[in-house]
């Protein structure tokens, strides 16, 4: 459907606006870097863990997630 981006594996239709998705996805990138530079703007294991609902993450499993699911979602809205 134009001008929305179905999310979900079988479970409903889950969807939000194409413009949404495509700043989701910019966001998701920006995460994902924050999670894997160095120095002073890297998210801290505290961010990394608030993130993740208070469960204790993998920094790099967690930051190859986001990266995924931002790639997934830019491939969507940019077909």
């Amino acid at each position: 459907m134009p001008g929305s981006t179905t999310l979900g594996g079988g479970h409903g239709a889950d969807s939000i606006e194409h413009t949404d998705a495509v700043r989701l996805a910019s966001v998701l990138r920006e995460l994902s870097g924050l999670l894997a530079v160095d120095g002073p703007n890297r998210l801290t294991d505290a961010q990394v863990s608030a993130l993740c609902g208070g469960e204790v993450h993998h920094r790099q499993e967690f930051a190859g997630w986001i990266e995924r699911v931002a790639r997934e979602l830019s491939r969507r809205v940019s077909a």
